[in-house]
């Protein structure tokens, strides 16, 4: 498996695949040919239909600035992933190169040919049973195993990963107004917050505070702010809302939320690794249903769960959100992206909360977490194209958008 480093960006939304990974690919490109005279982008599949929602052009046309760039939009998709485009670099007229890149999930690319970037790999294990067994036989906790192949100072990044994602849900809190885009969506996650400072009912409030901070991340990332992908900018309230949740509401200091956050990224990692975590090659279930197991683990661990029924809490995330269509109104990351963030933050608590209660009676869940990516990889195979981020079914369709 890769780096947690490859699953953790900071970075500008409101899509990883749509517009972190353009903007690396463009940017990567500059690096190599920076005194070509113009680019030619065509761009395919689900980077076409739903390009212009997702900031694709703008991005790409940003990141080679000052050089000229022009866009073609295709409805068809390239051989390896729907997320696929062909940048062609010109010298005067004379076309030097044509490079084939995808944007394949959480802001990661890779190139055809000559322009290949080999991912960081850090672990030699794949599979969650493959790190379960590992740590058993060596006697180690998960976050030992984190560190033991990413290096002793790995906690460095995780605090800088936290320390953005708590500052991602801070802003939200702070704005009021409409978010960017023709859906003219208001802000809500700072109302919803007041609203749970003034509710008595506890198990209300609580779950009013979770949710609000789902929502501060979500509209942030929406409306182009600065966010981490966790695996995706799509899901990228879910995960952080829990982890603030424990710190501000659970008092929870950040040592120990930072191996919260190591955990949830070994989980998001074997679904990257054995499945995706891209909407627009399995839809939905492979980003908030991945950021709902990745959240669930996380708390797990808070709780103190052993590393079974961690894994519980995680396939639990993940199996209940199998099936998950991406169908983003208008191609905005924002009908019914930011509601789900806030909904997958809830059901991440109550995956970890059944987890808790039903191992004093399992001790052992009968399905497996991998058995699950599997299915969800199936899954996501057999679900139609039209529901699988192209804003051509679904919501999208029957919602409409003048």
């Amino acid at each position: 498996m890769e780096s947690l480093k490859e699953l953790y960006k900071i970075g500008v939304g409101p899509s990883s695949s749509h517009t972190m990974g353009p903007q690396r690919i463009a940017s990567n490109i500059m690096k190599i040919y920076p005194r070509a005279s113009k680019f030619h982008v065509d761009l395919y599949g689900s980077l076409s239909l739903t390009g212009k929602g997702h900031l694709t052009d703008y991005i790409m046309e940003k990141t080679f600035a000052p050089i000229p760039v022009t866009f073609s939009f295709k409805s068809d998709s390239l051989s390896f992933h729907p997320n696929g485009m062909i940048v062609t670099v010109y010298d005067n007229n004379n076309v030097i190169d044509e490079i084939e890149a995808y944007s394949i999930g959480g802001g990661s690319v890779l190139y055809k040919g000559d322009h290949q970037l080999e991912p960081i790999q850090a672990y030699s294990q794949n599979t969650l049973k493959e790190i379960l067994d590992y740590v058993d036989k060596h006697g180690i906790s998960l976050y030992e195993y984190v560190l033991e192949n990413e290096g002793q100072n790995f906690d460095h990044f995780l605090y800088k990963i936290l320390d953005a994602m708590f500052l991602s849900v801070e802003n939200g809190l702070s704005k009021n107004g409409t978010i960017q885009g023709k859906l003219k969506l208001q802000r809500v996650a700072k109302s919803m917050y007041q609203q749970a400072q003034n509710t008595r009912r506890e198990v209300e409030r609580e779950r009013l505070f979770l949710t609000s901070y789902a929502y501060d991340v979500s509209e942030e990332n929406a409306d182009g702010g600065t966010i981490v992908t966790a695996p995706t900018c799509g899901a990228s309230g879910i995960l952080p809302a829990v982890l603030y949740y424990c710190y501000k509401n659970m008092h929870i200091e950040k040592k120990d939320i930072i191996k919260a956050l190591a955990i949830a990224g070994l989980v998001g990692n074997v679904v990257k690794t054995n499945a995706t975590i891209s909407g627009a090659d399995g839809g939905c279930q492979a980003e908030v249903g991945t950021a709902c197991a990745m959240a669930a683990a996380a708390m797990a661990w808070i709780y103190e769960l052993n590393n079974s029924l961690i894994e519980y809490a995680a396939e639990m995330g993940l199996e209940h959100n199998l099936g998950l269509t991406c169908d983003p109104v208008g191609g905005y990351v924002q009908i019914p992206c930011i509601e789900r963030n806030g909904y997958g933050s809830l059901r991440a608590i109550d995956a970890a909360m059944l987890a808790k209660q039903l191992g004093y009676v399992r001790k052992k869940n009968k399905v497996s977490f991998d058995t699950i990516v599997k299915v969800m990889k199936d899954t996501g195979k057999d679900l139609a194209y039209e529901y699988k981020e192209t804003s051509l079914g679904g919501l999208a369709k029957e919602f409409g958008l003048e």
